[in-house]
């Protein structure tokens, strides 16, 4: 496994990162197999752990409370997040929100602190400067070393720059894969400028990517998207088109020796801008597969086979994130 710094924080994620979303998410993995892909994520070298508040209201950092409590704080990376509805009176950016989660979080995680506190989603109803504030709190307190977003746009990122300076945040969440380029247009170039890592979400496309799902055929039985409680967000890169166009990489990953998924994390990691990709497992094989990617460098030929492979068919166009909102509120 090799490490990368994560933006302008002393703070080094290894290259893949397992993530709680699939975990524990609606139930989606029992405990037993939570605790041996966690356990198998520290044998192969993975020591970036990154989840949230929402994910299974609170579920899936109760699970990894249990797990990584057992583990010397100092050996792993921990990454929590806030603003997703956590009842009808709970959610948001607000500064009362963020003090009271914050605290639910770190109960729920059995942590003094995390080492990095992301904002989920940005929130157009509350002033900005009250969410600046409030996070800044939280670091102050020593409840957070550093801070992040996912999935903020590009005049959101600014406004918060432009009030608090490059220091305010050392990372920056988008969905990124070889299906899902859009950051690349403004937010990657915006984020490094300013010390801001990526640290990638869906980078195998919510398994698009690994080939399980064959065009004209019907869904796995077993897989994510056979299951309605977590499949929500499969129209984001589940067409025909694309899983056409993963059928044309299946030969160039095989031709370069690599397992599609590998070859797929690899290519999310070819950009330095990229600190870590998050990955999800059900079952401590995935875990082991994914780790395989880090270091592996794509050679400029297959990286253009891979192009003309996709073709059209990635969105590249700046978009909205699910569950993402525009506009900034100011004071």
């Amino acid at each position: 496994m090799r490490y990368r710094k994560l933006g302008s924080s002393d703070l080094e994620v290894s290259e893949i990162a397992l993530g709680s979303w699939l975990t524990t998410y609606s139930g989606g993995t029992e405990a037993e197999q939570t605790r041996a892909c966690t356990e198998t994520a520290f044998d192969v070298g993975i020591t970036f752990f990154d989840t949230a508040n929402v994910y299974g209201q609170g579920a899936a950092e109760s699970a990894w409370g249990d797990i990584l409590s057992e583990h010397p704080r100092d050996s792993y990376i921990l990454a929590t997040k806030v603003s997703g509805r956590m009842s009808a009176d709970d959610g948001g950016l607000s500064g009362v929100q963020i003090a009271k989660q914050i605290d639910a979080s770190l109960a729920r995680l059995k942590t003094d602190y995390v080492d990095l506190y992301q904002a989920h989603r940005f929130d157009p109803t509350v002033p900005i400067e009250e969410t600046i504030e409030a996070l800044q709190k939280v670091v102050e307190q020593g409840k957070a070393r550093y801070l992040g977003f996912s999935e903020w746009t590009p005049e959101q990122i600014q406004a918060a720059l432009d009030i608090a300076g490059p220091e305010l945040f050392v990372s920056s969440q988008p969905q990124y894969s070889m299906l899902w380029q859009a950051p690349e247009r403004e937010v990657f170039e915006l984020s490094a400028g300013n010390g801001i890592a990526q640290i990638v979400w869906s980078p195998l496309a919510q398994g698009v990517l690994t080939g399980k799902y064959k065009p004209g055929e019907p869904m796995p039985e077993g897989s994510r998207f056979a299951d309605q409680t977590m499949s929500s967000l499969k129209d984001l890169v589940f067409t025909e088109a694309a899983l056409e166009a993963v059928e044309r990489l299946v030969p160039i990953a095989a031709g370069a020796g690599l397992s599609l998924p590998t070859m797929a994390l690899a290519w999310v990691l070819r950009r330095g801008e990229v600190a870590s990709a998050i990955t999800g497992a059900s079952r401590p094989a995935q875990v082991e597969a994914n780790a395989l990617a880090s270091g592996v460098e794509l050679p400029s030929d297959v990286l253009a086979a891979i192009d003309e492979a996709l073709g059209d068919v990635p969105i590249t166009e700046p978009t909205l994130a699910p569950y993402a909102a525009a506009g900034v509120l100011h004071r």
